[in-house]
């Protein structure tokens, strides 16, 4: 650079022009969704969307028949698509690794290392979670979470199943079993629940609940019941959630009060969980949402009379969920999706290293040792 018939140094001759970086990686990926009784299993896009879906049955408690069937639909896909990894969804207990299977209400998996024995049949990488977890992603990223940074999601089937996620990242705990949000006890000495204690949340507020609660108005022959009593003629046994909820669009008080209870124990129980982890949206999914406004309107009422440092602090969002049942399955794909890119970068740094040691061994030998450059460290 010249000025005035003086020569200056060009100020930007020493600035390291920036790097370019290599778009990420976005491959398809198989998620499967294995639920009591079915396999649920579809290639998803980076995007979220599925491109292609197939359910099978899972019959009895057959572990290695789930296992042959996951096998099945993950190596049909991939003579139809490129997919990369596989991520899987199960109900029950899986360890902070998400490599084995703890627990499983549905299938007779205990300690089951289900990571290990999929990858090795499908040789494609491989990760296990729990089916919650990987709706709670999938809400997240690509449903009613989109665009919040800190979801708590909340699951309304035969209980209450659920997950936090911070950052696009599920909070796991110590031993990657956070989230069994409906065995909080709520009521000392309240009704007995399944998991052996008394007064849990999905004892109040789940499908379960709701069922219980409308067979029990049905068999005390309350004037209130007639409308459920005449569409089960007379057989409490016969009534369902879907059933209620449906009597409740249609009109009859009885079914609109139970779904009201309902929403206000669970409104209650998320303001407790507001006041721990401070989420800035909430998500309700699972059969019972499917009641919409009639569930999530006293929710929210309950949630707002609830919350501790109300009127000084912004709600949370409430929101239901917008994927369906199809959450597992998108999630647990997107999961593996991660899980494709850590094994591509692990390759990548594993034919570096082979290639520095290959320049090494066939170095001219000089009498004393190279340095390795970091060009020859980087592969170039």
């Amino acid at each position: 650079m010249q000025a005035g018939g003086r020569h200056y140094p060009d100020p930007m001759s020493d600035v390291v022009p920036p790097r370019v970086r290599a778009p990420r990686w976005e491959p398809l990926t198989v998620g499967i969704d294995i639920g009591g009784t079915k396999v649920l299993a579809a290639v998803v896009d980076p995007a979220g969307t599925v491109l292609e879906m197939d359910r099978r049955p899972t019959l009895g408690h057959d572990v290695k028949l789930v296992e042959d069937t996951i096998v099945d639909l993950v190596e049909g896909f991939a003579t139809r698509h490129d997919v990369a990894a596989v991520g899987i969804g199960a109900a029950g207990f899986v360890d902070v690794t998400r490599t084995v299977v703890m627990f499983s209400p549905h299938l007779d998996w205990r300690r089951e290392p289900l990571r290990a024995r999929i990858a090795e049949r499908v040789r494609l990488p491989v990760v296990v979670d729990n089916d919650a977890n990987a709706a709670a992603i999938a809400e997240t990223r690509f449903g009613a979470g989109r665009g919040h940074r800190f979801v708590l999601c909340v699951t309304l089937g035969a209980g209450i199943g659920g997950a936090l996620v911070l950052d696009n990242r599920v909070y796991r705990g110590a031993n990657g079993m956070a989230g069994e949000f409906g065995h909080m006890q709520v009521v000392p000495n309240g009704h007995r629940c399944e998991c052996g204690n008394r007064g849990c949340w999905e004892q109040y507020a789940s499908g379960n609940a709701l069922v219980r609660d409308a067979r029990e108005m049905v068999r005390a022959k309350a004037p209130m019941a007639h409308y459920l009593r005449d569409l089960v003629e007379g057989d409490p046994d016969r009534i369902t959630g879907p059933m209620i909820t449906q009597a409740a669009r249609d009109g009859d008080p009885l079914s609109v009060e139970l779904l009201t209870d309902v929403g206000a124990w669970l409104g209650t129980g998320l303001a407790g969980m507001a006041a721990a982890f401070d989420p800035s949206c909430i998500i309700v999914g699972g059969g019972v949402s499917d009641a919409g406004e009639l569930l999530l309107d006293p929710v929210r009422q309950a949630f707002s009379r609830s919350l501790t440092g109300r009127g000084h602090r912004t709600e949370p969002v409430i929101a239901g969920a917008q994927l369906g049942p199809h959450a597992g399955m998108i999630g647990a794909a997107d999961i593996a999706r991660s899980a494709a890119r850590r094994s591509r970068r692990g390759r990548r740094r594993a034919a570096r290293r082979d290639t520095v040691g290959r320049r090494r061994l066939f170095a001219p030998a000089t009498g004393e040792a190279r340095p390795i450059s970091r060009r020859t460290l980087r592969g170039g």
